[in-house]
């Protein structure tokens, strides 16, 4: 997949409801429905879209982390609403919403230069990340 761009957050801190991140790209082959097996359709497909809308909210919290610190996304929830052809850039905003304790809460929405194409929610949960990749590691180790 080609790399996406990312609008980096200006203000280090707490993290805090309101605050906003985006991410874009250009619609390439790889994008698409057909390239990613979620349809035919020469057009940006639902798992591209769905991780543009994550990058926007990693944008959003990441360099607010503490070090050691890292995010990891747990539920999407999104209407793919509108197709977007190869070609035409589509950018993600995600607004953090709601804080409840490690668990994180964003509204989500992606644009192409006519429209809305897809919105929805995204929760993440921030994670030792150390804990986190070991226990990802052990999984291969051999059980007895």
């Amino acid at each position: 997949m080609a790399p996406m761009s990312v609008t980096p957050n200006p203000q280090p801190g707490q993290l805090e409801p309101g605050c906003t991140g985006t991410a874009a790209l250009t619609v390439g082959e790889e994008h698409t429905a057909s390239r990613w097996g979620s349809g035919r359709a020469p057009v940006l497909g639902t798992p591209a879209l769905v991780a543009l809308m994550e990058a926007a909210a990693v944008d959003c919290i990441e360099q607010l982390l503490t070090d050691g610190q890292e995010s990891l996304g747990v539920k999407v929830e999104i209407e793919h609403i509108a197709p977007t052809p190869v070609g035409l850039e589509v950018t993600a905003t995600a607004e953090l919403t709601e804080i409840d304790g490690r668990t994180l809460h964003f509204k989500v929405e992606a644009r192409d230069a006519r429209e809305v194409v897809g919105r929805g929610r995204h929760t993440r949960v921030v994670v030792d990340a150390a804990r986190f990749r070991a226990k990802a590691q052990d999984k291969l180790e051999p059980k007895l």
